[in-house]
Formats: structure tokens, sequence, C-alpha cells
């Protein structure tokens, strides 16, 4: 006989190597073919909704790294609620307009676009973002990502635009939209006007000049021939400037220097002495800020004057005390303006270059005029100081170029006229992290009005007409036919109607007696599209609802669409649009920085996807702590990888041993099973608890490490490491091992579902393979459920003691192989010498060979009287030898009873009782 078939070893067809790059395309078609979405959808119809609101990416070139997190994080939380008792839709979306679009197709002059029309160009700009759609949505589904692909919602949609509409309209109505001429951010590089959100900050070496504004009139204060001293660090604004300035508490002094008399704030004068190297100064006078209001001083190098005013945003922080005031070029410099009544000048065009306004540098780029106007200051004798200074300085987030202050007519979102509500709304809502709602509500809490206009032509219109008296015409009525023909016909009909048609039919307006109108060619702020997203897709489709539970993206979006969402929703509902937001750090490279081709750091999903696959991506997503910024490299990945593989044969290990195990007839009740069995199920459902509580909290590393550990720690180095005796030797309805099997099909299925949301794939590659599974995916299944009952805290805290002292005797044996007294652990037999705890624990357990893995066991002496070669340990002494006798044929066990028996002669006696009774 050969005793090898007498053996019960691992039989399963489950794949020892993942090859996902392959095999994870073959499981998604089987998702396909199920159309498994909708059958998850169909499952939970019912339960308690969970809305995760998609915040819809750029449709512009392949995902990066950064996208995978975003979009693996939303699925991690999507399948884990359509397996905990709700029904999760999951709606993608994509942000479709902008200028990036625009740029894309007239860069290398793919498009003329001055040979087309607006309408004409935007359905070029349409074709490309839906191709880009199409790009991304399979690169997407490629990363496991579970949604309702062929219905996103899509900015460039026929009903996204019409609720866009409605919502534009019903803040209109409120009175929250207004039009006016003030200062906002400009980039001439895009040729349009830009929100806060689209701003962000980079290094840029700039000159610092110091100007002296010679005094025309004293007011009876000064004397008349002094210089007040401003400072800059934009020369390019003087030819704007209208004012002079001050605080009205500070106190200034009028400092003597040699023949000039100069004035500036008290307070920076030490500084200022230093910086002009003044060596001998008197000074002569001090005045409070508020004596010199109304003062007048004479521009520079024009025929006019610059008044001294008063404002509380004057400090003492740099310059001189003495603010250089354009308020064509300036927030502050515009509102303070505003109560001086002083004109809104801004002499720089829509692409940067000075206008008529500016003499003597007419054409001129605002930043190549720095220099000429430097050098006409120096002329007239105004320049006192220039150096040059590197400084963080707004840019375009799109050109990279930078921005400046530029006073235009533009529509605006007065934030400043719900303002309460909106910091109100934060509170209410659920933060993760908690630092999420400082962050929000500070933001809200200093900003500006929100200027939504655009000087585009790719985006959603602003629905707005004109008179005759050139007055705008907002009105219900306006409005809900606009929304009806974009609803129909979409917004380019914007573009390609004139006015008259566009109106509602006979629609008359006191503002018009003759009929005639015009409409607005500006476009809206692509912020205000996403953030209409609550309205145009929350609302607008039945499977969803506002406000939704929770909406999850990147930290650069509390400027962004968390912000815009949260402003447009207050502003039409008077509540913030989600209940929670989650937020995740940036992807950096294996060492910390930032992610650039020319660095040659960047790690590209769809490479990972072919080289590792999918599930190795998402597997790393859970592995880091993602709310701040994470790391990855291909080092990274490759450790990721490992603990995949780890994870991955713990699967087909239990897969391979329940071959011959039949959940309905083979499995052994809870009183029936030995202490060892029952523990491994005490830590089983420890693990189900912890696991969901991770993923109820969002704490996906917390589920990685658990499972991870559980895996290497619990099974693969103890409870599998030992049950291999009993599975392959005993015979197949030995009740040990079908008490065995019984823990280890409860592990498999619970371990199955646990990683469902992490490892979509492998999951339902498992799945099949389980006996007695009927549900044709795990996907349609629920989380598993804490057992309660299984719980012992007596049982629980003996065998944690005995996996510590078994960490002991694997130590031992390791010294001792190393020592070369012994070869495989089953060629040692081991001497015990416990203390007095220890020993009553060991002499309860039986079977100490099966539990070290040894062929001989047993407890030998107190610990108190060990051997002198025993190794020590804090509680038990070992002593490690050559187990007595012969290795059997069969379990390899070194016994003297191999031979006992004359039928099977090179067989122990145990494995002798199991071929004669059961082969």
């Amino acid at each position: 006989m050969d005793y090898k078939d007498t053996l019960l070893m691992p039989k399963t067809e489950f794949p020892m190597r993942g090859n996902l790059p392959n095999r994870e395309p073959q499981i998604q078609e089987k998702w396909n073919e199920l159309n498994i979405y909708k059958k998850v959808q169909e499952r939970t119809k019912g339960l308690p909704l969970y809305v995760l609101h998609d915040g819809p990416p750029y449709a512009n070139g392949d995902i990066h790294i950064g996208h995978a997190l975003n979009k693996i994080l939303k699925d991690f939380i999507v399948r884990y609620k359509s397996m905990a008792g709700f029904q999760a839709p999951y709606v993608p979306g994509w942000d479709t307009h902008g200028l990036p679009i625009e740029t894309a197709l007239t860069k290398n002059g793919k498009v003329k676009r001055k040979e087309l029309t607006v309408a004409e160009f935007r359905k070029l700009c349409e074709e490309y973002a839906l191709d880009q759609v199409d790009r991304q949505r399979e690169q997407f589904k490629r990363l496991g990502v579970r949604g309702d692909w062929e219905n996103p919602y899509i900015t460039l949609h026929k009903s996204y635009e019409a609720q866009q509409i409605k919502v534009f309209g019903d803040m209109a109505k409120k009175g929250y939209i207004y039009k006016g001429k003030k200062p906002v951010y400009w980039s001439p590089s895009s040729e349009s006007a830009l929100a806060e959100a689209e701003i962000e900050y980079q290094d840029k070496r700039s000159p610092s000049i110091y100007v002296g504004f010679k005094v025309k009139d004293g007011k009876n204060v000064l004397q008349g021939d002094e210089k007040i001293v401003i400072w800059t660090t934009t020369p390019w604004t003087i030819p704007a400037n209208l004012a002079i300035c001050l605080h009205p508490e500070l106190e200034y002094s009028v400092v003597k220097v040699n023949d000039e008399k100069y004035v500036v704030a008290s307070g920076l004068l030490e500084n200022l002495v230093k910086v002009f190297e003044w060596e001998n100064y008197e000074v002569v006078n001090k005045v409070k800020g508020a004596e010199l209001e109304f003062v007048t001083a004479i521009h520079p190098f024009y025929d006019r004057e610059s008044l001294v005013i008063l404002g509380d945003h004057v400090t003492l922080d740099a310059g001189t005390g003495c603010v250089h005031t354009a308020p064509g070029h300036g927030e502050d410099d515009f509102i303070v303006g505003q109560k001086y009544n002083l004109e809104v000048l801004c002499p720089v065009d829509d692409k940067g270059c000075f206008t008529s306004e500016a003499p003597g540098f007419e054409g001129l780029f605002y930043d190549e005029a720095n220099k000429p106007i430097t050098e006409k200051l120096t002329e007239v004798g105004a320049l006192l100081k220039l150096a040059f200074m590197t400084h963080s300085y707004p840019h375009d987030w799109r050109t990279k170029k930078p921005v400046i202050f530029r006073a235009t007519a533009q529509w605006f979102a007065s934030i400043k006229d719900f303002r309460e509500e909106l910091l109100t709304s934060i509170k209410e809502v659920e933060w993760v992290p908690a630092w999420g709602e400082t962050r929000l509500y500070n933001m809200v809490r200093d900003r500006g009005d929100w200027c939504i206009s655009r000087q585009r032509a790719w985006g959603v219109p602003i629905p707005v007409f004109y008179g005759e008296d050139n007055e705008p015409i907002i009105t219900d009525e306006t409005i809900d036919h606009v929304s009806n023909l974009f609803r129909e016909h979409g917004s380019n009909i914007w573009f390609e109607w004139d006015a008259k048609q566009l109106l509602p039919e006979g629609f008359t307006s006191q503002q018009s007696p003759n009929g005639q109108f015009t409409k607005e060619t500006d476009i809206m702020d692509v912020w205000f599209d996403s953030g209409s997203s609550h309205q145009s897709v929350l609302v607008e489709r039945d499977d969803l609802e506002r406000p939704a539970d929770l909406y999850l993206e990147g930290s650069d979006q509390y400027r962004g669409w968390f912000n815009s969402s949260l402003s447009t929703s207050v502003a039409v509902s008077g509540k913030a649009p989600y209940k929670g937001v989650l937020s995740h750090g940036f992807v950096l490279d294996g060492e910390g920085r930032k992610m650039s081709k020319s660095l040659g750091n960047v790690v590209v999903p769809n490479d990972v996807m072919k080289q590792l696959g999918a599930d190795i991506l998402r597997l790393w997503v859970a592995s880091v702590d993602y709310q701040a910024d994470v790391r990855v490299s291909d080092d990274i990945l490759k450790q990721v990888a490992e603990v995949y593989r780890k994870i991955r044969n713990t699967f087909r290990f239990l897969l391979g041993n329940l071959h011959d195990f039949n959940p309905a007839t083979d499995r052994v009740s809870l009183e029936n099973l030995p202490e060892l069995d029952r523990y491994v199920l005490i830590k089983l459902n420890k693990l189900i608890k912890e696991v969901k509580g991770n993923y109820d909290l969002y704490q996906f590393a917390g589920v990685y490490n658990k499972i991870h550990n559980f895996c290497s720690i619990e099974l693969s180095s103890f409870y599998m490491d030992i049950a291999k005796d009993t599975l392959y030797i005993q015979h197949k309805n030995d009740p040990s091992r079908r008490s065995i099997q019984t823990v280890m099909y409860e592990v498999l299925v619970s371990l199955t579902k646990l990683v469902t949301p992490i490892l979509p794939h492998t999951a339902d590659e498992v799945w099949p393979f389980i006996p007695d599974v009927e549900t044709e995916s795990v996907q349609l299944t629920d989380m598993p459920e804490e057992n309660t009952s299984v719980y012992n805290e007596v049982i629980e805290a003996k065998w944690d003691q005995v996996l510590e002292l078994r960490d002991d005797v694997l130590k031992a044996l390791e010294t001792a192989r190393n020592q070369k007294i012994i070869g495989k652990s089953l060629t040692a037999g081991i001497k015990l010498y416990p203390n007095k705890d220890v020993k009553e624990l060991l002499t309860s357990i039986g079977e100490l060979e099966k539990l070290f893995i040894v062929s001989k066991a047993v407890v030998a002496g107190d610990f108190e009287v060990a051997p002198t070669e025993a190794q020590r340990f804090e509680t038990l002494a070992i002593v490690v030898e050559k187990a007595a006798g012969e290795t059997c044929e069969r379990c390899w066990v070194v016994t003297e009873t191999v031979g006992q028996d004359e039928a099977h002669p090179t067989l122990c006696l145990s494995c002798a009782d199991v071929v004669k009774n059961h082969y």
C-alpha cells in the first residue's frame, strides 16, 4: 500500500498564484454579465438609504494615482454599506466644462478657434469631453469600482444644466446674485476671472520698492514739504494709484533726513532707518493717522492727486504703515475706496496689458512694465529704494501662471448675505478628520463674495437677459423657460439662438419698450457647475436624496467642491448638501516628494494594474493612513503584494482542507468543539466586530491590519500549523478533524465577506469554491454577524497564555535547530519545566505534541529544578533533544511505537489504526 494515498491532503482548484492582471478582467466580465450593480440594488431595495455622493473628477486625460485613491476609498464604503444593511447606490460623475478642455483642443493648432463660431467650438469641446469620460470610465471600472457606470451624471448633460439654471435662479430670486465692478483674481494667461478655489500659491521673485508721494495739501497738519512713503511689490499698479491709506489709531512720524521729510508709521521707523541706511535723522513731528485724513499728495508721474484715507486693514507687519491704494487692483483697496467714492481705475486689459488709461506704458504686459515704471519713478525722484524679494504669490492653478487683481464687471454670489446660515450648517455636519470643520468654517467666515462669471466659451451660460436700458432681467418666467430649453436642447442653444428666441413667447418688459433684448455672454464658474450637483443629481435622480450621507474628496476640496456645494445648497435649501464630509490627503512618492514627470517618480494606476493587479492597488489604499498625505512606490507596492499573498494563501489553505466537508452534515455544534477550536471562533468573532467597527469609522488601515494579523498570527502561525496533523493524518470523519473543518468553514466564509469591500476580485474568485455556497456572488450577501454565544473569557484567557508559551517553545526549537541538535521540529522531543501556574495550564491541555509540533513533549519537572542546559524563559524552561524512536512513514512523527503493528511495520500505532480501520 502507498501510504500517501491514505493522507487527506488539501485539494482545491483555487490557484496559488493570483495572476491578477489577467484574471481580474475575466472576473469583471462576469460582473458585467450578472449586471452586479443592478442586482445589489435590487437585493437591498427597501433598506435604509445610504448616499455617498461622488465629487466629479475633471474629464481630461488618464486617471492618476490620486484618482485611484479617491475612487477606491469610495468603493470601500459603498461596498461595505451594501453588505451592512443599507441600500447604497453609487452614481459616478464627471466635471466636463472649463478652460483645460478649451486648451486641449486649441493647443498645437488642432482646432482653429478663430474660424469657428462659439456654438461650433462648444460642440467640439463636448465631443472631446465625452471621449475623455469614456476613457476614464473604463479605467475606473478596471480598479474594480462598482457603480451605475451606464448612467453617470455629467455636468454637460441637458438635465444637469437645466437644474443648474434653477439653482442660479433661486439664488437670484433671494437676492444673492448681483453684477458689480470690483477687483477679482484675474488670469491674463486664461483671460478670465478666477474664483478663490482656482488659485494656488507659488514662490515668485518680485521687485520691492519704496516710493515717496509729495504732499500737496497738508490740511494744516503737515507743512506740505513732506513725502508720504509707500511700499509695494507690484510697481505695475502705481499707474492705478488713487490714494494712500493709513490706520486711524497708529502714530505716524515726520522724519527729517538731510533736506527731505518723510511720513512713516512710528512703529516701523527703526526698521526703515536700516532699510534706507539713514545715518542722521530727526523726528520733527508725530501725529495720529486719523489727523491725516483727507491730506492730499501728488501722484509721482501723473497730474492727479492721491488722497490720504483711513482703513483698519493697515498693519505694522511690513512696509511703512502707509499703504499704496489702487481700488482697481486690490480687494481691501476697493472696499476702502468705496467709502471715499474713489474711482475704480483699472488700466489693464483682459490680456494683462496696459491701456491708454496708463499713459507712457500703453501696450506693455503688466509684469514687463515693472522695470520702465521703476525707471520712471527714479527719473522723477520718487524712488527711495529698490530691492528684490521672493514671496508666495497667487497663480492660476491650471496655467500655473501668476494672476493679478483686476476690477471688471462680473457676476457675484453674495456670500455675506447668508454667511451665518453657512456657518451654522457647517456645525451640523460630521467632519472626518475633525479639523475639517475648523478649516471650512474659517474659510467661509473670511471669504468675500464669490465671483461666478467667466469670460470663456465652454461652460453653462449665465441665464441673464438685458433690456434696452442695459439692466439685467432675471425673473421666474425667464429662468423656468431657459431651464426647460436647456433640458430639451442643451445649453448650446444659448449660443445658437438670439435673445428674442430664447425668451418666453410674447415676453415683454418695461426695460425694453421696443422689444429689443440682448443676452449675457459670460459663462458660470465651473465650481458653480459641480457645486450644483446636490440639485442636479441628488434631487434630480429618484435613487438618491439630499442631503447625502457623505462627501469624500481630497483635502484641497475644502476650498473647492465642499465649499461651492455648501454655498449653493444653503442658498437654495437652507441646509448643507451633506451630513458628513470625509477628506483624504495627497499621494507622494516613497520618499515623501510630490510626484512629477521630471523627477520620474510618478506611479501610474494603469501600469500598476497591468503589473500587479487592481486588488494590490486597493490593498495599498487600505493599508495607508489616507487622512494624511500617503506614500506609494514600487517597493511599497511589492510589500503590499506580499501581504496579499499571505491572505490569498490563507484562503487557499482553508479551501484545500474543506474539499470533503459538507456544512449541512459535517458541522460540529459549538458545545462539542474542543477548547482550541472554540478559541479560534472567539478570535474570529472578535475580528468580525473589530473589522466592522473599523469599516463604520472609515478606518480601513484598521481593517487591513486586523485581517493581516489574523491570517498571519492566529491562523497561519498557530491554528493552521497545529491543525495540519489532524487534517491530513486522521480519517475523514474523525470528530477532531470535523471540528477543525467546522471552524475553518466559519473562518473562510466570514473572512471572504470581510475582505470583499477591499479585495472584491479575490473575494469573488474564492466564493464559488466554498462548499455549499449558492449565492452567485459574495457581493450579494451580508457582512458576517458577531456571534456572542461563542465567547468564553476563561477559554480565551487560557489560550492567550498558551499562545505566549508556544512562542517560547518555538524560540527554543529554533535555537536547537541552529545548534544542529535537531532538524525539523518533528525530530525533536522537549522536556518542559514550568512554574506552578503554567504547570497547571499545560497539564490541562493534553496532546502537547500537536500544540508544539514535536514528536514528544512532557512536563518533566518544576521551573526551579530545570537542568542547566535548559533554555530559560519567564515562566518556562525547555530542554530540546532528539526524539527517541523511528520516523513514521505516514505522519513523520518520531516515536518508539513504529514497528509495533506487524501489518504496518513502518507506521506508528496511531497511523496503523487509521489505515486498518478506514482504508
